[in-house]
């Protein structure tokens, strides 16, 4: 025996050598060594095994035998001693000389390095009692033999009679085996986690395991599986169909399996299914193994703290013990001190479904966590097992293989002819068959059969907790498979209320299994209950489910509430989104934990939009009403004991108390629930759940437009965040699935009704911040949409105003500005279609002025007789295309119901004159090119008054400049103010929208600044140089206009992306041509002195010389061959080898790489030429429909008008006036 007094070395290591030592000092007949001071060094141990081997070397002070018979057997017992005693030597020397590295290895770290919580918390069990078996006294009840038992000084060893108890004759000390198994022998080497623990440990120790230590997730369902130990074969069919449904039952719901661990029986089937399940790659079960830790084969392996274990599952062929199954996860080795003994784990098992069976499924609901067992082949063993889960309480559903053989075999038959109640006469009747087949099948004497057959009776007694699986051909495939027998079987034994069973069904995300067994014909719900339910799928995505509760009965409208909506923004639940970025941008400084409230995300909404757009939630007659409804929902939540808790919990912190509050129509303050609830889909990200929503409700057209345009600016955000590019990509994937939907639909419904379809795209949208369909198309950028004829139909007609000219429009209509008399000849539209035009609302207003002046004011209008059910409306055109459908006066209508004194309607009523001169002035085409004739005069006389001397006092062509720029800025001021947002910030940036604008503001006030100059004498010619520099970007404003072209405006269009890719290049090609300027100057001229001129001297050559001129004289100048000529610099030479490379990177490279750059926005503008045209349209249409009668500088009396009309409209107080608006 080797006794070491190092004070470094721990115990465990001394007893475990002093165990083995004394292993082998038992084989052997040598005295013990005592090693006086062992450092770590494994000299000590060397001399120990020789002194082990001394009675098998020839010593003088060895005995040798004689040559007698005794002699040769005492010869040949000592020579098997002996080689015993070696082998055990030998490995026992390896296992030392490990376990001191290991040691020497981690001493210093060790010395204070405090027990892991598995250590302090786990334990392991050995046997200190030595009782003979009765089998065999050589043995222990434990199962190790007496000569490797272990021994404690004052314990006595028993007498064969004794019983054996694990509680008694063993103790408890921190487990020594923990760590991770590495399987080899595959692919790829699987892992899983294990631990050495004691039969007795606490299951709450052992959840806290799983969910702290290996971090799992609690399970939403449990299921046991029960069978044989030994190995059986199944029938293909029934192994392939227990596979596919195990599975699927187990990752569907989120369940964790139990089984016993080893790679035998019933276990190696359960492993086969996991097998197929680790190919799919689609995540890993969670499969708990359970097995005695005296069974598992070469269990020394695992011992250690935290090792990683290599681990082959291939078991000796002639080994009564087992290897552990290669595809479980985890695995719990039970320790009760036994050797090679099945039984260890079975009371920590059960203790331990038990208590993960009182556990709450989640913290917002009353049902525990369901266990059910599943029961394949097996023994007698499995039979005792099944009776006590259905009558334990409370009772585990039970679920058997029907056709996997022995046990499961018996209970199934014996539950298909078993009755209901206490009495079984058939069964009494089949009692000498049944316990003849259970004789045959366990191969047991009659008085266990019979008392097997007594078991079998008590489990028909509860006949409804076991459910049989059989695999039966059904037509139609209707044969039920076994992840829905599972559930079933759950739903039927544990007797749960329908919501209940519903919040199961959630929890498993078992839509099939809510729809066949829970919604059902006559099921009655109480109140809130499907409210609940429909707040748990739309939390946790579960997007069938959503569907079928919408089919049965539950109404978006009466649901969705304020404080829904709010809870449903601030889940956490369903898959990562963007929102806490974007909030940031409107909210800064957010502190963590924040809840976000309706006018942030209103905010938000805003901000993603952009534009005029205003979202509900942050307008201002929301807020009052947000703050009663929310005050109330507070109060009602301060009933609750619980409120403080449920406030600020977390997501789910809301559902238990919002269907507390009773329904009021102040709360339903949703006119369209599905419209939110889209927004809140799009905003977190959940497009499966956004299709739903566009999908049910109104408005679907505007719906799309709106997804398009928030998934288009998220993913704008995510790229100047700096997110995953896949991040981005996504976000566009879901913007074009809404872009494809949106085109579909318009496309469906002008096939089915053209008109119809036109008043969708032009209707007002209250709901969506007043917009109309086009208007949410620009700002989505749908080009797709707006090239649709539909569209184009509707902006033709609006162009073109009440004018109805087909061919040489353009000439009719600039001839009808020179010659006003021309008009009469012109063909318009009838008054009957100038009501069905979308109008501005200041030509909505005129109209009525006019029509009052008709002398037939009371004749009926013969087309709205044949216009559908629909009212007759008058449309209105607003600021960035919003266009609405006005109620028109009904006096006039009044007698169209009296239908009988009308048998022929006028199809066609003509305009009077006095509304033909207004419909031709207000045209958005005579706009248009009156606009442009005096635009083009208006160059004229500029370019006439820079061309020329400039007097002291203007000429009359300059003041006609001063006042058309000075009438265009008024104009530009009227912009500003007339559009739709209310702060003038906001107001700033619609206007900004369009490039023109703010290069329009920009010139004018350079044009301001030169004419304060140009009135003072001596700064006169400043001012001049300031026209001359203005003119350049009034010649481009030009462009402006050309872009109406149908071929000239996607070449515009062009030029505006090659110029803003072209700055790039201008940033590289300034890096190249300062590296050569900069280095030619300083070589040639080195004694320059500092001035400004040196920027002009370094740039000027190397700039001209990328067009060509390479200023050959200067290249290499002579200089030093004659005396005329001036001395050579140092370094002259290297100029023309540095400009060579200067004209090779820039001319060749950079230029060449510039025009494939301008070749490749060409195809990509070209190929979508005519959707770029068509969206162009759209944008000067709307422009010139806001755009006042008279041209600048005539332009001055529109605003006077307006201003002064606006005026008197204020004080009378009429309608329609509450914004101001210039446009006459």
């Amino acid at each position: 025996m080797v006794v070491t007094d190092s004070p470094l070395a721990p115990h465990k290591y001394v007893r475990r050598i002093s165990k083995d030592f004394s292993t082998v000092r038992r084989y052997s007949n040598t005295p013990a060594v005592v090693v006086g001071s062992v450092r770590g060094s494994t000299s000590a141990f060397i001399a120990a095994e020789s002194a082990a081997h001394l009675p098998t070397c020839s010593s003088p002070t060895t005995r040798t035998p004689v040559s007698t018979p005794r002699g040769i057997r005492r010869r040949q017992r000592l020579r098997k001693r002996s080689s015993i005693s070696s082998t055990l030597s030998k490995v026992l020397i390896l296992n030392v000389r490990d376990l001191l590295k290991a040691h020497a290895g981690s001493e210093p770290l060790k010395e204070h390095q405090p027990r892991s919580w598995i250590e302090t918390n786990f334990q392991k069990r050995e046997c200190i009692k030595f009782i003979p078996c009765p089998k065999d006294d050589a043995k222990c009840c434990c199962g190790q033999a007496q000569i490797t038992h272990q021994t404690i000084p004052g314990i006595e060893s028993g007498s064969p009679g004794d019983l054996w108890l694990p509680t008694k004759h063993t103790r408890p000390q921190p487990t020594d085996a923990y760590g991770t198994i590495e399987f080899q022998g595959g692919a790829h080497p699987t892992k899983a986690q294990y631990v050495r623990l004691s039969f007795d440990t606490r299951p709450e120790l052992l959840v806290q395991l799983f969910t702290k230590e290996w971090n799992l997730e609690l399970p939403k369902l449990l299921i046991t599986v029960q069978g044989g130990k030994a190995n059986f074969d199944l029938q293909a069919k029934l192994k392939k169909e227990i596979r596919k449904g195990l599975l699927k039952a187990a990752k569907t719901t989120g369940a964790w399996i139990f089984t016993g661990g080893t790679n035998t029986g019933v276990t190696k089937q359960v492993g086969d299914a996991l097998l197929l399940e680790g190919q799919q790659r689609t995540g890993r079960v969670v499969s708990i193994g359970i097995a005695p830790w005296g069974i598992v084969e070469r269990n020394h392996e695992l011992l250690g703290h935290n090792r990683e274990v290599p681990c082959h599952s291939i078991s000796s062929p002639r080994s009564k013990l087992a290897v552990l199954n290669n595809r479980h996860a985890y695995f719990l080795l039970v320790d009760n001190g036994t050797q090679a003994k099945y039984g260890a784990e079975l009371i920590l098992r059960r203790k331990l479904e038990k208590f993960i069976s009182n556990l709450k499924l989640h913290p917002f609901t009353h049902s525990s966590t369901p266990v059910v067992c599943l029961v394949i082949e097996g023994g007698t063993n499995t039979i005792r097992a099944v009776l006590e889960y259905v009558t334990d309480s409370p009772p585990v559903p039970v679920v058997v293989c029907d056709g996997s053989g022995r046990a499961a075999d018996l209970l199934a038959f014996v539950h298909k002819y078993a009755s209901d109640g206490e009495e079984q006469p058939v069964l009494e009747s089949m009692r000498d068959y049944l316990i003849g087949t259970i004789q045959k099948t366990f191969e047991v004497g009659l008085d266990q059969s019979e008392k097997l057959y007594q078991e079998l009776l008590q489990c028909t007694r509860n006949k409804n907790l076991i459910t049989v699986f059989r695999i039966q051909e059904k037509p139609e495939g209707e044969a039920q498979e076994l992840d829905q027998t599972i559930l079933t079987a759950l739903f039927k034994s544990q007797h749960l209320s329908p919501p209940e069973q519903l919040s199961l069904a959630l929890t498993w995300n078992r839509v099939d299994i809510a729809r066949s067994e829970i919604f059902v014909y006559g099921q009655e719900w109480p109140n809130g209950a499907l409210d609940e339910a429909m707040m748990q799928a739309l939390e946790h995505d579960r997007i069938d489910f959503v569907k079928l509760l919408l089919e049965n009965g539950v109404s978006m409208k009466k649901f969705l509430t304020i404080p829904r909506l709010e809870e449903l923004y601030n889940t956490k639940h369903g898959p990562a989104n963007t929102l806490g970025y974007i909030l940031r941008d409107v909210r800064p400084h957010i502190p963590k934990g924040y809840i976000y409230t309706l006018h942030d995300i209103g905010l938000v909404i805003n901000k993603l939009m952009g534009g005029a757009y205003r979202s509900y939630y942050t307008r201002r007659k929301f807020r009052p009403i947000y703050a009663k409804v929310m005050n109330s929902y507070a109060n009602a939540c301060r009933k609750s004991s619980t409120y403080q808790y449920q406030r600020y919990a977390g997501a789910n912190s809301l559902s238990l108390v919002t269907g507390l509050l009773p329904f009021t129509s102040e709360m339903a303050l949703f006119e369209f629930p599905f419209n939110e609830l889209l927004i809140w889909a799009v905003l977190t990200k959940r497009q499966q759940m956004a299709l739903l929503m566009w999908t049910h409700g109104e408005e679907a057209l505007a719906k799309s437009l709106v997804s398009c345009k928030l998934y288009k600016a998220m993913a704008h955000e995510a790229a100047e965040d700096d997110l995953d590019t896949e991040i981005y990509e996504e976000l566009r994937s879901y913007a074009k699935e809404f872009e494809s939907k949106g085109n579909k639909l318009l496309d469906f419904s002008y096939r089915q009704d053209a008109e119809k379809a036109q008043r969708l795209l032009t209707c007002e949208l209250h709901s969506w911040s007043n917009q109309s369909c086009l208007s949410l198309a620009v700002a989505a950028n749908h080009r797709a949409l707006l090239a649709h004829p539909c569209s184009q139909v509707i902006l033709a007609d609006l162009w073109m105003g009440g004018l109805r000219t087909r061919k040489n429009t353009n000439f009719k209509v600039i001839l009808g500005l020179a010659m006003p008399f021309y008009i009469r000849q012109l063909d318009f539209k009838s008054k009957e279609e100038l009501q069905q035009m979308p109008q501005t609302e200041e030509e909505h207003l005129e109209n009525q002025n006019l029509d009052n002046d008709d002398s037939d004011r009371s004749q009926p209008d013969a087309e709205a007789l044949l216009a559908d059910t629909y009212s007759v409306r008058d449309t209105k055109v607003h600021e960035n295309g919003k266009v609405s459908l006005t109620d028109s006066d009904p006096a006039q209508f009044r007698e169209f119901f009296n239908l009988s004194e009308y048998n022929e309607v006028k199809q066609h009523q003509p305009l009077r004159l006095k509304k033909k001169f207004y419909e031709f002035y207000t045209a958005p085409i005579t706009k248009f090119w009156a606009d442009s004739i005096a635009y083009m005069f208006f160059l004229i006389m500029f370019s006439f008054t820079v061309l020329v001397k400039m007097d002291q006092m203007p000429r009359w062509q300059e003041w006609y400049s001063i006042a058309y720029i000075t009438t265009l800025g008024f104009e530009k001021v009227r912009e500003i103010i007339s559009s739709e947002p209310v702060a003038i910030t906001h107001k700033f940036s619609v206007w900004a929208w369009n490039m023109w604008n703010p290069c329009d503001g920009a010139a004018i006030i350079l044009f301001v600044i030169g004419l304060a100059f140009r009135f003072r004498e001596n700064t006169m010619d400043i001012g001049r140089v300031i026209y001359c520099v203005d003119s350049i970007y009034w010649y481009l404003r030009i462009l402006n206009i050309l872009g109406v072209n149908k071929y000239l405006g996607p070449l515009v269009t062009m030029m505006g992306k090659m110029v803003k890719n072209m700055i790039y290049f201008v940033v590289l090609l300034a890096v190249v041509l300062m590296s050569f300027g900069v280095s030619r100057q300083a070589i040639l001229y080195p004694n320059k002195q500092p001035t400004w001129s040196l920027i002009k001297e370094v740039t000027f050559q190397p700039y001209f010389m990328l067009y060509g001129e390479v200023f050959a004289g200067d290249i290499d100048p002579p200089c030093g061959e004659d005396p005329s000529q001036p001395g050579c610099v140092t370094g002259h030479w290297v100029t023309p080898i540095t400009m060579s490379m200067y004209l090779l990177i820039a001319n060749i490279l950079l230029i060449n790489l510039l025009i494939a750059v301008f070749n490749n926005i060409f195809n990509e503008v070209n190929s979508v030429s005519h959707q770029v045209w068509m969206f162009q349209r759209f944008t000067v249409v709307m422009e010139y429909q806001q755009k006042p009668v008279l041209p600048p500088p005539f332009i001055a009396l529109c605003h006077f008008y307006s201003l002064l009309k606006y005026c008197v409209r204020k004080a009378k107080g009429e309608p329609g006036m509450s914004k101001f608006s210039f446009v006459p």
